[in-house]
């Protein structure tokens, strides 16, 4: 199907003009699990890639982590594994400058064969169909994602620990996190700074950076925008630039929620305001009164919280991160400039008042992820609804027993969703958690080590 958009052939035009060392195009999409599945391209190929688009199979999108297809909803086997129609997203072709050979990289939309149709189960089409309902009612939507990673040592047997890496300062393994501390950025300096420039240079705005609690763990923020499938690209473009990136100077990144049992884990923290037709921050004005927007949508996340954990945490390992005294969200607390609280209103003047969402894991699908928030803030706001009082002191003392704190709890909640139905459609909800589950049940078929020395 030859593609519509003539401005995709000046693109593609432009940049072999800017690159025309290029070898190689890594055209991808982001499946369930949030990683880069797609096709490798020559680099003769991009312009009849960018006039004609490709074909890649519709059922890429029902994958779990390790490839496996559930057939959910009939999709993969029953069907008889179809070809979609995929076309490259505007905006979005750029270097891959960790890359030895020269090559480049694009993100692919996936159509229904034959037609102008998004793929109704793309991670991207279900946020875009949450941004519709604000779009609809004269609001947009401003955000901004921050996520956590730890760079660990490149040398690992299948089943070991993941280790810190080796100071490239003192020539000692790292230990202990130092929080904030300016000399960690210095220390580790070549791959942060690598990953700033790469950042730059494929136009991912990513604006500050910071050490953690944990050795070598650190977080990237992106700029705010008011562009929500955007802000979900730059997420997953800088996952694939940070892990890339950190490979090519001689460590890993990992992005997995809890890679230590006893070191703080890593999160996916998403800072949301809403404007009005004016271009008005709504949360700016009437805080704590009946008309208080803020209120309404913390109290909407609030409800959304449980049915969405499988969303925030999408494996046996994500639910690690949620240990009480933590600073990871184990009640659905809000309140002022607290980050023991599951929604934070960081401190700032009226025009920047904005909701920071501190639940979801760094593993966690960007779109899907904030598909459920922007569900969970629409909810809120067309109901009115009210929150709970605001959250004083340290709330994650004590974990709340009735948000689902394990997989299968949360799978289990995920199956009588009402706010993601309404928003994703009870389709997409029930693909995404038959893929889960039946990842969860492949995960639990292998026997754990500690059977043996707790059992036998």
């Amino acid at each position: 199907m030859v593609n519509k958009n003539p401005s995709l052939s000046e693109e593609a035009r432009a940049f072999l003009a800017k690159h025309p060392d290029i070898k190689h195009l890594d055209a991808f999409i982001v499946e369930i699990s949030g990683q880069p599945a797609g096709k490798r391209y020559p680099a003769s190929d991009l312009l009849k890639l960018y006039k004609n688009g490709s074909q890649l199979c519709a059922g890429t999108y029902t994958l779990d982590v390790l490839g496996n297809c559930a057939d959910p909803l009939g999709h993969g086997f029953s069907d008889g594994d179809p070809d979609a129609d995929i076309r490259p997203v505007p905006g979005t072709l750029a270097i891959m400058p960790w890359s030895d050979i020269p090559r480049a990289q694009c993100l692919m939309q996936m159509f229904q064969a034959g037609t102008d149709t998004p793929m109704w189960f793309e991670p991207r089409q279900v946020l875009q169909t949450v941004v519709d309902r604000f779009k609809a009612d004269g609001l947009t939507t401003v955000q901004a994602l921050e996520l956590e990673f730890y760079l660990t040592d490149p040398v690992r047997e299948p089943g070991e620990t993941p280790k810190a890496p080796i100071s490239p300062r003192t020539g000692a393994r790292e230990a202990a996190g130092r929080v904030y501390r300016l000399d960690v950025l210095d220390e580790f300096g070549d791959v942060l700074n690598a990953i700033e420039a790469n950042c730059q240079a494929q136009g991912i705005p990513a604006h500050a950076v910071s050490s953690e609690y944990g050795p070598s763990q650190f977080e990237i923020n992106l700029v705010h925008t008011n562009d929500a499938i955007k802000a979900a690209d730059d997420a997953a473009f800088m996952r694939r630039c940070v892990t890339e990136t950190a490979r090519s100077k001689g460590y890993e990144a990992t992005f997995i929620a809890k890679p230590y049992d006893d070191q703080s884990g890593n999160g996916l923290h998403i800072h949301v305001s809403v404007l009005d037709q004016n271009g008005e921050n709504i949360f700016a004005n009437n805080i704590d009164t009946p008309d208080d927007r803020l209120g309404h949508a913390v109290a909407g996340l609030q409800a959304v919280m449980a049915e969405s954990m499988a969303v925030f945490a999408p494996h046996v390992n994500a639910f690690r991160r949620y240990v009480a005294n933590q600073f990871t969200p184990v009640t659905t607390d809000w309140g002022d400039n607290n980050r023991s609280l599951a929604f934070r209103i960081p401190a700032s003047d009226p025009e920047n008042r904005r909701i920071e969402h501190r639940i979801a894991g760094a593993d966690a699908n960007p779109y899907l992820t904030l598909a459920a928030v922007l569900a969970g803030i629409h909810h809120g706001l067309t109901h009115a609804m009210k929150p709970t009082e605001k959250g004083q002191g340290n709330v994650g003392e004590i974990v709340d027993p009735s948000i689902p704190f394990t997989i299968w709890e949360a799978l289990d909640r995920m199956k009588n969703a009402s706010i993601l139905t309404e928003y994703w459609g009870k389709n997409y909800v029930t693909m995404y958690r038959t893929v889960k589950d039946a990842e969860f049940r492949d995960f639990m078929a292998t026997i754990h080590p500690r059977e043996y020395d707790w059992y036998l």
